[in-house]
């Protein structure tokens, strides 16, 4: 297994050291921060990240001020109690992309969104409380009880709204692949707690945050971009 130093090494030397790597990295949220980002923000963020997955990424955010409208401003309380005739209405509507099973989506994530904050508090409070150490068990909670936020859809999710987790970007399993880990897609569970594991390892060894030491690893491979890049790793 190559050694993070490494890696971290790579990555100075392609985005021109210390400075220029620092612009690529993102900052993780604060425990206190994460919980008072009320439940229906998390569920924009699930919306956003869905509706982005294989689609131009501009368009949806170009059209955004239009999803807010029209999905009353992503409040799952009120989402949760349309009508199927509302939510028909609502894939006719030309302010967001009618594509009705993302649509869907949304009143499925509603209701996930619901009932986590029936049981831990808020939403906000079940994300900031996970242990980064298992960044995999919340990923997997979110599959099974969410709808279409499995893979990096989840990850993105939490990334975009600052909780501390890697992001499993094509750079950073090639980063993983060529560091020696036995990894093919990363989708595997074996694969899964093998990724954690190595980050848990990396984070020991380093005191990084999940998020930079996943940056990190993007920088070290791939197109070498401009920091002004919208990267996800």
């Amino acid at each position: 297994m190559q050694s993070f130093k490494k890696i971290h090494a790579r990555a100075l030397e392609r985005k021109g050291g210390p400075k220029g790597l620092a612009d690529w990295l993102p900052a993780p949220k604060t425990k206190a921060q994460l919980v008072r980002i009320p439940d229906h923000r998390w569920l924009a963020e699930m919306a956003r990240c869905v509706f982005q997955a294989g689609f131009v990424w501009r368009v949806i955010e170009q059209k955004w001020p239009g999803f807010e409208q029209a999905f009353f401003g992503f409040k799952p309380e009120k989402l949760v109690l349309l009508s199927p005739e509302q939510w028909e209405a609502i894939g006719r509507d030309t302010r967001v992309v009618r594509n009705m099973q993302k649509i869907m989506s949304v009143a499925r994530n509603a209701q996930f969104v619901l009932e986590m904050a029936e049981e831990h508090g808020s939403f906000a409070k079940l994300v900031a409380n996970w242990p980064e150490q298992d960044l995999i068990g919340l990923l997997e909670l979110m599959k099974k009880r969410g709808d279409r936020l499995g893979g990096v859809t989840g990850m993105r999710v939490l990334r975009n709204l600052g909780k501390d987790t890697f992001v499993l970007s094509g750079d950073v399993i090639a980063c993983l692949k060529g560091a020696g880990l036995d990894i093919d897609k990363a989708s595997s569970k074996r694969e899964l707690k093998l990724i954690q594991a190595t980050f848990n390892q990396w984070h020991e060894e380093t005191g990084l945050p999940y998020c930079q030491l996943s940056r990190i690893c993007s920088c070290s491979v791939g197109e070498n971009y401009s920091a002004a890049f919208d990267e996800d790793a």
